[in-house]
């Protein structure tokens, strides 16, 4: 059964029965204005079909003038009937005034959600005595009982005390007991309610998440997927791009740790351009620290090295800490070494090994490259002799070198802690 928009004088209700029972419809309408004599059960009973039966616009119907008035007119009989009825009995009429406006409350409440929100009502309709129940057996038997009970009790007791003009200790008790009796009678709604809103919660950060995540993907992932594309017969371009983005994306998903609490902190700041990059590679020690931790920095370090020279730079770390003067030297010396080696070795990889102790800081730069003869180079490069062996030595640490033509290079940073 629906409710039709066409022909309506109030919601379409009477109309709706007539067109599913096949009865005129002024005929329903009488019937509505009769009972509505009947304490108001004409006008309770309107609402709630008002409430549940749903509205469509596509019914065809028509309805002439004549047929239009008679039912204003059986409208105003059946609320004059319900009002003379009320002034008359033992009902009192701020009870029916108030029932009414309930119903009213609810048809406007009911018209103003939207469908989704409608089906979830009438799931909620569906299975309502076991909402009451709450699903908790005796318990929830003797509580629904229990409420029932204060619920039927607390309003008797409210009229009997209105009508006889009992004093006001007693009007308190019967609301006392009404309330505690709709609580009983609610708590698993209002529990399921609260669940639904938790729901819906959880469900809108998931969609606000994937949305972020799309957008990221668009603007950042398929931007480096097309340069790789255009650059496919590069390969030491093609990898440098995919670490970087690699980097970029394990920074975006996992924050400042990279790898999430794994033992190889892969940690990095935004990609910096392969020029900007190459110049802070040659100059030495950079003059701002992005993250305060060992594992962070030296992962920056070495993804400036991997952008600025197309090499990978292979790095574990096992421990991390905060970082003091001495670690920044040893970081400083090792970014020295890792430039060195992408620069010269002549190797595709670079590998870094780092382990920080409450005693001692180790750091190992190897490369399986071209290696080099530490007697045969010149006074005037500086580069072990200054930027890595001398800021160990002046930081009380020192430099062990493996190296010689043909067989790679190994730098072993050692600097003893002072224990915490």
């Amino acid at each position: 059964m629906y409710r039709r928009r066409s022909g309506r004088v109030v919601a379409g209700v009477a109309t709706g029965i007539s067109d599913h029972l096949g009865f005129p419809v002024v005929w329903v309408r009488a019937v509505f204005a009769m009972l509505a004599a009947l304490g108001g059960a004409g006008i309770v009973g309107y609402g709630l079909l008002w409430i549940f039966v749903r509205q469509r616009s596509d019914i065809p119907g028509t309805e002439s003038e004549r047929e239009h008035r008679q039912g204003v007119a059986l409208l105003l009989l059946g609320v004059g009937l319900a009002v003379v009825v009320a002034s008359v009995s033992a009902v009192p009429p701020w009870l029916v005034g108030a029932l009414g406006a309930t119903m009213v409350g609810g048809a406007v409440i009911w018209r103003e959600a939207d469908e989704s929100q409608r089906g979830q009502w009438r799931e909620g309709a569906r299975s309502s005595l076991l909402g009451l129940l709450g699903g908790g057996g005796r318990a929830g038997v003797l509580r629904l009982l229990a409420g029932a009970v204060l619920v039927f009790l607390g309003l008797y007791a409210f009229v009997l005390a209105t009508t006889m003009g009992s004093e006001v200790p007693v009007v308190f008790a019967a609301v006392v007991a009404t309330l505690i009796g709709v609580a009983l009678l609610t708590v698993p709604w209002w529990m399921r309610l609260s669940g639904d809103l938790d729901a819906e919660r959880a469900t809108r950060i998931r969609s606000q998440e994937r949305a972020e995540l799309a957008a990221h993907l668009h603007d950042s992932v398929l931007q480096t997927l097309a340069l790789i594309q255009k650059q496919a017969g590069a390969e030491r371009e093609v990898r440098r791009l995919a670490r970087s983005q690699e980097r970029e994306l394990r920074r975006w998903l996992y924050g400042p740790d990279g790898y999430s609490g794994s033992s190889r902190p892969m940690t990095h700041a935004p990609t910096a351009s392969p020029a900007t990059s190459a110049e802070e590679a040659g100059t030495g020690e950079s003059e701002r620290v992005p993250e305060e931790t060992l594992s962070a920095e030296l992962a920056r370090i070495c993804g400036e090295a991997e952008d600025a020279f197309a090499v990978t730079v292979q790095h574990v770390v096992v421990g991390d800490g905060p970082l003091d003067e001495p670690l920044r030297a040893v970081l400083a010396a090792a970014r020295e070494a890792i430039v060195n080696a992408a620069k010269h070795a002549g190797v595709d990889e670079v590998s870094v090994y780092a382990e920080l102790q409450p005693d001692r800081a180790e750091l190992f730069v190897r490369d399986r490259g071209v290696g080099f003869d530490p007697d045969a180079v010149d006074p005037d490069r500086h580069g072990l002799a200054e930027s890595i062996r001398g800021r160990m030595e002046r930081n009380g640490g020192r430099v062990r070198l493996r190296t010689s033509p043909g067989s790679g290079t190994e730098i072993h940073l050692d600097l003893p802690r002072a224990a915490e």
